[in-house]
């Protein structure tokens, strides 16, 4: 099943990518998803997702990752994206930007956690002073800003090695690298799941509401409206709910991780974390 699905993902690919010949004339706009897997594996995820929109709305969708979460969101801000599923734009100044939440993952709330193997000797965060700690990278919100603004907080200083995603932050804590690593409460379960790994889970942040589909102020009103109508209904139409389930199992997401609507009430606890934080994180 895993093969079968990553051919008909590398079939969306082609068809995002390229786009058929009904699309050509069709308004076509850029998708950045943070990335929270390695490349393959999140281009793996969104491009059957992003043609299945692309079809349903009429508004031709084109896939944008970088290599790293970072490099993702340097496309954002550099204003070459029209579409987003993140939550690196929630930061006084990059609400100045127009962004507008209009959907979310139907997934429980996310934790920013410090985590660790289940048989490490680390049991107690103190335990980090001075010793090299991964996270995604400079941008992951609650990969690397609410774990390591907690660890300021209690006065850890440790070593931030930034890995580039959650997969690859576990890869390297898992191969005994840094002893400790940032995660985000649903990436951790689901590598757990996918890959058969345990962790102790040393903290865990309040809660945050999972990672925003957003709009740029750019996007004609007509078609910002298709967008999220596509990404809302794909639940109910039995073709989208089989590319849901697909995609959620191969990253190991829940079963039922579809998209409901959102607005940015629902991220008022990203926007009292940088009230407080350090004003290196912001």
């Amino acid at each position: 099943m895993k093969t079968k699905f990553l051919a008909l993902a590398a079939g969306f690919m082609l068809c995002v990518l390229v786009g058929p010949a009904a699309l050509a004339q069709q308004a076509s706009y850029n998708f950045s998803p943070v990335n929270q897997f390695d490349i393959n594996l999140t281009a793996a995820y969104w491009n059957p997702i992003i043609a299945y929109v692309s079809e349903k709305s009429g508004v031709k969708l084109n896939l944008k990752i970088g290599r790293t979460s970072a490099d993702t969101t340097s496309y954002v801000l550099a204003k070459e994206v029209e579409f987003v599923f993140s939550n690196h734009l929630f930061s006084p100044e990059r609400e100045q930007l127009g962004w507008k939440v209009f959907g979310r993952r139907n997934t429980p709330p996310l934790q920013g956690q410090i985590v660790v193997p289940a048989d490490s000797p680390i049991t107690d965060l103190a335990q980090l002073r001075g010793q090299e700690v991964a996270f995604a990278g400079p941008e992951a919100f609650i990969i690397y800003k609410v774990p390591y603004a907690h660890l300021l907080s209690r006065n850890v200083d440790v070593k931030v090695v930034f890995a580039g995603n959650q997969n690859g932050a576990f890869a390297q804590l898992f191969a005994g690298k840094v002893l400790a690593s940032g995660g985000n409460s649903q990436l951790v379960d689901g590598y757990s799941r996918r890959e058969g790994k345990k962790f102790r889970v040393l903290w865990s942040s309040e809660s945050f509401q999972d990672l925003a589909l957003m709009v740029s102020g750019k996007v004609p009103e007509a078609d910002a409206r298709k967008v999220a109508a596509a990404f809302i209904d794909m639940v109910k139409d039995p073709k989208g709910r089989d590319i849901l389930h697909q995609a959620s199992k191969e990253v190991g997401l829940p079963n039922d991780a579809y998209f409901v609507p959102a607005s940015g009430a629902d991220y008022a606890s990203y926007k009292r974390f940088f009230q407080s934080a350090p004003s290196a994180l912001h």
